[in-house]
């Protein structure tokens, strides 16, 4: 997902240092050429060997010793980076990239590219807390630069309090989200709904199924990925959710709810949600007994929100089923005056609620029918989002 990109690492010098080689190794794995920048007291906490074996490409240490292709000349970095991200970031180098200082060669990387810099501080809660450290961030925000973390936890120190290096998975998230930023679906805006709806019986048990919400993530962050605004409107909780607005719903009248207002403006609708098609007609005050449990469950249905939700959007269904695949899709297709339907077989092999990848099928409002391979989710994500981006005016 990031092949043909250069990120330019700038490793500081904090105990979180050794994180930045999971960081790498991700990178690396997600296809990017990665050049690692260390500063001098870095290089205290882990050696430049480490990410020369992670990363194939030596790291580079200063400014004065030509061990790479950039040492030459360390505006070619600065150039060659489609993205800087550091990581961990202590308060020193905050401050010093606040003031424009260019003393070392990951200073001068930042002030001569005009790639995008992410920052990912790590330090003491109460060095991150203080009011100098707090207006060097605010500087920095007003000229650009994407702040991540830090998290809130037990630090190095043995203190608890806000300092921590924010998790390997939002900081790539947010890698992803700031290169995504001028993507074809700039400017738009893209709801999606994920997991299943939970319809209770009483306050301990309810109606619902076993949707895992990860197509509904796999597709919420293609469209983030690619510039879009989303809006996620989930019944799970799943990480990986930075640069989106997230609306916690349990059931289908509460995501109804949430839908009708989040396409008011909205250039498409993805339900990637497994809606329960019934709900108790009665809620139980108290935990129903076992000994006075009734055979008998009175049912009514829920609401249908892809008929009841109208508008000048795009419009993305889901059919999850389990025999006569196409022709239960088509039928839904029509009912629903749908632009896509996505059809898959939750019994097949790797297709079913809670795995990694998906067999679907998808069959258009003019006809078309397209079957995939066996894909990853967001590999199957990405592939609806090229459907949708194309027809987005």
């Amino acid at each position: 997902m990031l092949e043909g990109k250069t990120v330019v690492l700038g490793v500081t010098g904090g105990i979180a240092a050794y994180k930045a080689a999971d960081i790498a190794s991700k990178l690396v794995q997600s296809g990017a050429t990665v050049e690692v920048i260390m500063t001098e007291s870095a290089q205290k906490f882990i050696t430049p060997l480490t990410f020369r074996a992670i990363t194939g490409r030596p790291a580079v240490t200063s400014m004065w010793e030509m061990t790479g292709e950039f040492s030459i000349e360390h505006i070619s970095l600065a150039e060659a980076a489609d993205i800087v991200l550091i990581a961990p970031a202590t308060a020193n180098t905050i401050a010093r990239l606040a003031c424009g200082l260019a003393d070392d060669m990951l200073a001068s990387t930042v002030l001569a590219t005009r790639a995008p810099v992410i920052i990912a501080p790590a330090m003491n809660c109460n060095m991150y807390e203080n009011t100098v450290t707090q207006e060097n961030i605010q500087k920095l925000e007003c000229r650009g630069f994407t702040f991540v973390g830090p998290e809130t936890g037990r630090l190095a120190c043995g203190t608890e309090g806000r300092g921590r290096l924010a998790a390997t998975e939002a900081i790539l998230s947010t890698v992803h989200m700031v290169l995504g930023r001028n993507g074809d679906l700039a400017g738009k805006t893209i709801v999606v709904t994920a997991g299943g709806t939970r319809e209770p019986v009483d306050p301990v048990r309810y109606i619902g199924n076993r949707s895992s919400g990860k197509m509904g993530y796999a597709l919420a962050l293609a469209a983030r990925d690619r510039g879009a605004t989303v809006k996620l409107i989930s019944t799970i909780d799943l990480p990986d959710t930075t640069g989106m607005d997230v609306f916690r719903v349990g059931t289908a009248g509460e995501m109804l709810t949430v839908v009708k207002e989040a396409v008011k403006g909205a250039d498409a609708l993805i339900m990637a949600a497994a809606v329960a098609d019934f709900r108790p007609s009665q809620v139980a005050a108290d935990k129903i007994k076992k000994d006075s449990i009734s055979p008998y469950l009175k049912l009514e249905p829920t609401a249908d929100i892809l008929s009841e939700i109208q508008g000048d959007f795009i419009r993305v269904g889901f059919a999850a089923e389990s025999r006569d695949l196409i022709e239960n899709a088509k039928k839904k297709l029509a009912a629903k005056n749908l632009d896509l339907i996505v059809a898959n077989d939750v019994t097949a092999t790797g297709s079913g609620f809670g795995a990694d990848t998906n067999k679907v099928t998808l069959l258009f409002k003019d006809g078309r029918i397209e079957d995939l391979p066996l894909m990853s989710k967001r590999e199957v994500g990405e592939a609806i989002i090229d459907w949708m981006a194309n027809g987005i005016e």
